[in-house]
């Protein structure tokens, strides 16, 4: 990717959720020696200048960034959901794109993420969201979206009771990237691995 694209594209990284299933706060376990978040951190770094962490409301805690230039926003309102928090990123971003991921993917690869953006910036006006399909669904992180129309989108959906990423696609134009296309890029599919529970580190503390 080159530089003028990195500075047109923000990173979103949604980190205000409970770590319910966990039962610890996940996002600063040790994965591969870092703490989870900062590698998610990180691997959105590789793709966008402007990073945004959005975490939990009343959450004052240090982000481990690793040494990555982020800001820090909050979720608006108390375990409101992913939805909740894309709305605080998108208000605070400072480009026309963003690429949007969770704090819990530690195996993120730059070249999805810049296929994404790619995708984003070749499609036509009237697509606002580009996303991975996977085994013939939309999966709702990572994605890339245009921040304007994503933002006042989601604030509307947020405002009538909506708190899902899948309820935004489903009502914003989104275009899906086909497995067959970005499946080589990243043949183990690590970019949509998350971390759900403590048997999902087995092996890589």
């Amino acid at each position: 990717m080159t530089d003028r694209d990195r500075a047109a594209v923000s990173g979103i990284v949604l980190a205000g959720g409970g770590s319910t299933r966990f039962g610890r706060d996940k996002l600063r376990a040790s994965v591969d020696g870092s703490p989870l978040l900062e590698r998610a951190i990180r691997g959105v770094a590789a793709v966008a200048t402007d990073v945004v962490v959005v975490v939990a409301l009343g959450d004052r805690r240090a982000v481990p960034s690793g040494g990555v230039a982020i800001r820090t926003v909050h979720d608006h309102e108390a375990d409101g959901g992913p939805l909740v928090g894309l709305v605080a990123g998108l208000e605070a971003v400072a480009e026309p794109l963003a690429i949007v991921v969770a704090g819990d993917m530690p195996d993120l690869r730059a070249t999805v993420l810049e296929l994404l953006i790619r995708t984003l910036v070749h499609a036509d006006d009237g697509i606002a969201a580009i996303a991975l399909e996977s085994r013939g669904r939309l999966e709702p992180l990572p994605v890339a979206v245009r921040t304007g129309v994503a933002s006042s989108s989601a604030a509307r959906l947020v405002a009538d009771g909506e708190r899902s990423l899948r309820g935004l696609f489903e009502r914003l134009p989104t275009r899906m990237i086909e497995e067959g296309a970005w499946r080589p890029l990243d043949p183990e599919s690590a970019t949509l691995r998350d971390i759900d529970t403590p048997s999902d580190l087995e092996g890589r503390a």
